[in-house]
């Protein structure tokens, strides 16, 4: 049996020459290439709208069209937009065949991905990225987006953008909390190229320090479950990002070992703890240690500015960041800053 015909044996129809065509596309990068940053956008781009996890309906992504398009971007709906199997936008094959077709289509500039949820990791491996790496477009969105932020910058070096989703446009703009608007008008600020400048409070379990160097980051639980993949993200020279959400602390005791253990904080220029929405003790299992301990134990024996509290995660105050792009960090008594770099 030849290898096309056994490979038609093991998958499903219909996967088995996009899955050899993604294998073999675009090689993984030398560590020293430079990292691709996507073209800023500029009035009338075009901006793609997808579900490769979690499903949204029709309705609920109007908002997120509506405020865009006032940007001076076009919209476009991707065809798993109103999709449902259980609790994703659509079977692995309409998502994926959804979020390729965006890909390839030389008149969106940007992706946005209309929520998080479960789902990317199913369709990434057959995904073919040789478009998007000899044409970088801007990818868009957080939490389960987070395995697309690793694997381009992994495999690919290119620059993605952190952020809220669609599911996070206030439907009402008018009753919007100064945050919620300010958040959303950040993920404007990076699609144009604006300089970014971020605050975080400042607290007693900081770190002092400064540093530079590539963003990188997301997800916590989704990073871990990265770890000896082809998407597993190197932190080296970097300042990582991290936030979760309706986890246990010993749950995120476990994964920052798991960090600690594979050389994730050895390597560091900096490090930032985003939201944390712990899950609380069961009665009789309490763990003893809060996020603050757990952190500062892991990273004790390095030199790098860590900061607590930095405005990202599963929260209102969720900023837009550019991953893959060169940031400065500061952190001090006084003031926490991070500011990305120019064009």
């Amino acid at each position: 049996m030849n290898r096309k015909h056994f490979l038609s044996a093991l998958l499903p129809a219909g996967l088995v020459l996009s899955s050899v065509k993604s294998w073999g596309s675009v090689p993984a990068p030398p560590k020293h290439r430079k990292i691709k940053t996507p073209p800023y956008l500029k009035e009338g781009d075009t901006i793609g709208i997808t579900c490769p996890a979690g499903y949204i309906s029709t309705e609920d992504i109007q908002p997120a069209i509506q405020l865009m398009e006032s940007w001076g971007f076009r919209v476009k709906s991707g065809k798993t937009i109103g999709l449902r199997n259980f609790s994703m936008g659509g079977t692995d094959e309409e998502r994926r065949l959804d979020f390729q077709q965006m890909i390839d289509d030389k008149e969106i500039s940007a992706i946005m991905c209309a929520r998080g949820g479960y789902g990317s990791l199913r369709i990434v491996d057959q995904l073919d990225f040789s478009s998007l790496y000899n044409h970088p477009k801007w990818i868009i969105g957080f939490s389960d987006i987070t395995v697309l932020h690793c694997h381009l910058n992994q495999r690919y070096n290119i620059a993605s953008i952190h952020s809220k989703m669609c599911n996070s446009f206030p439907t009402d703009w008018t009753k919007a909390e100064p945050i919620q608007i300010e958040t959303i008008l950040s993920i404007k600020q990076a699609l144009t190229g604006e300089q970014m400048a971020y605050t975080a409070p400042t607290t007693v379990f900081n770190r002092a320090g400064k540093a530079e160097g590539i963003l990188v980051g997301g997800n916590l639980r989704t990073i871990e479950n990265l770890a000896g993949s082809v998407s597993d993200l190197n932190t080296r020279n970097k300042i990582l990002f991290v936030e979760d959400t309706g986890e246990y602390l010993y749950s995120i005791d476990r994964m920052f070992w798991n960090l600690k253990r594979n050389g994730k904080l050895s390597g560091l220029k900096g490090l930032l703890i985003g939201g944390f929405k712990i899950k609380p003790d069961d009665p009789g299992e309490e763990f003893g240690k809060t996020i603050y301990d757990i952190v500062l134990e892991k990273v004790k024996e390095y030199n790098y500015p860590v900061c607590f509290d930095f405005p990202v995660g599963h929260q209102k105050n969720n900023f837009a960041l550019r991953c893959g792009v060169h940031h400065l960090l500061d952190v001090n008594a006084s003031t926490v800053t991070l500011t990305s770099a120019t064009r």
